[in-house]
């Protein structure tokens, strides 16, 4: 099965990406909200993956935008972010670091935790919303 469901769900494909390497979709629109899978840091034209923490950040964070740039959103539209770490006591303010020139306060919520990753530092996944009418209090 693909495209879209019943619920108002669908697949979010960008060439601009890395291809899933199993059964998943880059992305998932459902409703108001758009969710990523996991992103490592593989170039999608290359495949190559960098040595530093700083850079394979960088470079998950590309994957990451180029995802919501297909649905028209950006880092200010993530409301969620989920990182894994291969080595987080080690890897945390380098990471952070980068982190912090892509997203910008008022910051997404985030859980950043200790993953055995496959021969990458760094993993991240998020959900965005699409702007929408201000919710009455």
């Amino acid at each position: 099965m693909t495209g879209t469901s019943p619920v108002g769900r669908r697949a979010v494909r960008t060439d601009r990406a890395p291809a899933p390497a199993g059964a998943y979709s880059q992305g998932v629109a459902a409703g108001p909200y758009l969710f990523t899978s996991g992103f490592g840091p593989q170039d999608p034209d290359t495949g190559a993956v960098a040595d530093t923490v700083e850079e394979q950040t960088a470079q998950v964070l590309r994957n990451v935008g180029a995802v919501l740039e297909a649905e028209g959103l950006g880092p200010g539209d993530v409301v969620k972010v989920t990182a894994h770490l291969q080595h987080l006591r080690r890897d945390f303010a380098a990471y952070d670091a980068v982190y912090r020139s892509f997203f910008t306060a008022p910051h997404p919520v985030r859980t950043t935790v200790g993953s055995d990753l496959m021969d990458i530092l760094v993993e991240i996944d998020v959900v965005a919303v699409r702007p929408g009418p201000p919710e009455l209090a």
